[in-house]
């Protein structure tokens, strides 16, 4: 047996309506179902806000969201309440790239 691809991301979120104004709104990704502490929203992949005591870490494994202006992003997330650990730099692979933590402490970068 084999991995065949990624089906989704879950995120565990202390506050779904504070994910959702990061990950929803300042990300682009859109809602497609809600219920009780559960929501899902479709993008590039899946990806599911699981309202539920977030246990993040620096070390714990982080999502590269793709984006066409890694800049503007980055100051759309943190007005969302993201935090900036890595501002926007080119980097020596060929990406540029930013380092954030969402709202409950959960790393995750922006590149293009």
């Amino acid at each position: 047996m084999t991995v065949r691809g990624v089906r989704r991301i879950i995120v565990s979120v202390a506050d779904l309506d504070r994910a959702l104004a990061l990950y929803r709104d300042a990300l682009g990704f859109a809602e497609t179902y809600r219920s009780g502490d559960i929501v899902t929203l479709a993008g590039p992949l899946e990806l599911m806000l699981h309202q539920r005591p977030p246990t993040p870490g620096p070390a714990a494994v982080a999502v590269s969201f793709v984006v066409d202006d890694v800049d503007a992003v980055t100051a759309a997330a943190e007005k969302a309440g993201a935090t900036v650990l890595d501002a926007p730099a080119d980097q020596p692979w060929g990406e540029r790239q930013a380092v954030l933590t969402d709202p409950d402490g959960h790393v995750f970068c922006l590149v293009a």
